[in-house]
């Protein structure tokens, strides 16, 4: 029997925290000595109240910093906690070989940021370009036991061994885009995902292999909006 951690189960439920809460601000989490993980903590989040987490996985030879800019405004007017992990080698785990250390230190960072935030059980969101959007389709898919939201752009493939939970998806492409064209990556795992019962909202806008800011927009208006009555958060 496979192992679930090699298919990527991420052993996650929130807790109440039981360390304060961390300052508005960046925080490194110590996980590593580089390429540590990031948590953005905006102005505002009032005590008691559980805040959204959102989780942003960056592209093939990015970094935190690359794709911060991205989201780190919304996070702030908005008010929802942004962890930005980094993967270990240039891109990710899965896309190398498999599930493993990128895995592991995700799963360290969450129960690490639910020690000291109440998190929104209806608002858990992964995000990601490129190679992080396939990371966040292939984590999402897997981890509907406590993912609820999927933010994907421009993502090349979804690798995924076991289904969980029925996360909502935001897929978005570029239809000039000559890295991975729309046809073999956007259109298909939005129908594939449609077929199989998921809800999806997919988008394609004019432009290349680039997360577009109004679209950035538009998915996180589809991460914050109310809960469709009748809905399973």
């Amino acid at each position: 029997m496979l192992d679930p951690h090699l298919a990527g189960h991420v052993t996650f439920s929130p807790a109440a925290p039981d360390l304060p809460p961390l300052a508005p601000g960046h925080h490194n989490l110590g996980l590593s000595a580089e390429r540590d993980a990031l948590l953005v903590v905006p102005e505002g989040l009032e005590p008691g109240v559980p805040v959204p987490l959102m989780v942003l996985f960056h592209g093939g030879g990015g970094s935190a910093q690359k794709i911060l800019p991205m989201m780190e405004q919304h996070a702030l007017t908005h008010r929802f906690l942004l962890l930005v992990p980094q993967s270990v080698f240039p891109t990710w785990d899965i896309v190398i070989a498999g599930n493993g250390p990128d895995r592991e230190r995700l799963e360290t960072a969450l129960a690490l940021v639910a020690r000291h935030f109440e998190i929104d059980r209806t608002r858990i969101c992964l995000a990601g370009h490129s190679d992080g959007g396939s990371y966040t389709l292939s984590l999402g898919l897997t981890n509907g036991h406590f993912v609820t939201h999927l933010i994907v752009s421009s993502a090349g493939f979804m690798s995924v061994q076991r289904q969980n939970g029925a996360p909502r998806v935001f897929i978005s492409h570029g239809v000039n885009d000559e890295q991975i064209p729309v046809e073999r990556s956007g259109r298909t795992h939005a129908a594939l995902l449609k077929e199989a019962g998921y809800d999806v909202t997919y988008m394609e806008y004019n432009g290349p292999h680039a997360w577009q800011p109004p679209v950035v927009g538009l998915a996180v208006a589809f991460f914050l909006a109310p809960v469709p009555a009748g809905a399973t958060p």
